[in-house]
């Protein structure tokens, strides 16, 4: 018999093995998957783990879909590790991106480069502006956030689809639900020519640094986990639980916001109803996948772009229905669930006592 015996403290080893291990079950899986519905196998992996790498350019086109992931799931690392529970990174994504939107729309064709950060410092700014709806709600009324957080997510898609639908419908659009071309001084600078990676994961790596030094080397840090973990504890020392949630809240929020002002000032050019792409969703298995920790979700936000690019590729190259990003993306979510259950629990094999092995033979 097989049985779970407690540990007496969290294993060390499984907290970083346990994501190793949930992704070969994934990729096992995966391989059954891809046999049932009578596909090859290694080619059904080669287009999720292969050919996103295989050359300078899908290298290229990784960190391009990285970037928003890595970007929101440090703001989200920010709140889970305070135990603020921020569901609605998709909406705030979506709002940051609208604000963004509405400063490039300002630009003209003699605009300085002044207002790449101003585009910047309004998709922070909106996205801020919707976390903190839910940091209010929270506050005032003990409002639950994820809750709240999650149905804003559904307002921010209809405030994109008012705005594109109309003010800010292109005239000159043929009637398509979307804002005129953004200028090109409004355009990220990209790092490099023929590649769309911009200065976005430059600062994605600046907020690794940054959170890195804000967790595990600050005060600010330290307290901001406290009172989010141990909010009696946090009292008795003098600690603001409101102010963990409002600045878990806000960062992530900003976080999600920054992501959404790169993506429409980067590789979309203009605001349409297709902006929001899931990565605020997608962004909380990264950073569960990460362990909470900086450098862990920049390999998990890697990780989640290749079945982003995996998806696209196995519906052009495979005939499969793109949905196919979400199938892995909620494999790996569960079955980190399931392995994290050995950060607390051991295996444990036991022989049956003599006298239930002698009565089961009897029964036969």
């Amino acid at each position: 018999m097989i049985v779970l015996e407690a540990r007496p403290q969290p294993s060390r080893f499984w907290t970083y093995a346990s994501p190793v291990l949930a992704l070969l079950v994934t990729v096992v899986i995966g391989v059954l998957l891809f046999a049932a519905l009578g596909k090859d196998p290694m080619k059904g992996l080669a287009v999720f783990f292969w050919e996103p790498i295989r050359s300078p350019y899908a290298l290229s086109e990784l960190m391009v879909k990285a970037t928003p992931l890595l970007i929101i799931a440090l703001g989200l690392s920010v709140c889970f590790r305070s135990n603020v529970w921020n569901i609605g990174a998709e909406g705030q994504f979506v709002m940051g991106a609208v604000a963004a939107g509405g400063m490039a729309l300002l630009a003209e064709k003699t605009t300085g480069p002044w207002i790449i950060p101003a585009i910047l410092l309004a998709g922070v700014l909106g996205g801020m502006a919707w976390a903190g709806i839910t940091a209010l709600l929270r506050d005032k009324f003990n409002a639950n956030e994820i809750l709240v957080s999650l149905m804003l997510v559904y307002v921010a898609d209809m405030v994109l689809s008012y705005m594109v639908f109309g003010p800010w419908k292109d005239p000159n659009g043929y009637n398509f639900p979307q804002t005129k071309t953004f200028e090109a001084v409004t355009q990220i600078p990209r790092l490099m020519q023929g590649s769309r990676v911009n200065v976005g994961i430059v600062l994605a790596l600046l907020g690794v640094i940054a959170l890195w030094l804000f967790l595990f080397r600050t005060f600010a840090g330290f307290r901001q986990e406290v009172s989010g973990l141990a909010p009696a504890a946090a009292r008795y020392a003098g600690f603001s639980s409101r102010r963990a949630l409002w600045v878990a809240l806000l960062v992530s929020g900003g976080a999600a916001g920054l992501a959404g002002a790169l993506e429409v000032a980067g590789p979309i050019g203009q605001l349409t109803p297709y902006v929001p792409a899931g990565y605020g969703f997608a962004a909380i298995i990264v950073a569960f996948v990460g362990r909470l920790h900086p450098v862990g979700v920049v390999f998990s936000a890697i990780l989640m772009s290749m079945f982003y690019i995996g998806g696209e590729l196995a519906q052009s190259r495979l005939g499969l229905p793109k949905s196919l990003t979400g199938v892995f993306q909620g494999l790996l979510l569960f079955n980190l669930l399931a392995c994290d259950t050995l950060m607390a629990y051991r295996l444990k094999f036991i022989r049956p006592p003599a006298a239930a092995l002698a009565s089961a033979k009897g029964t036969h």
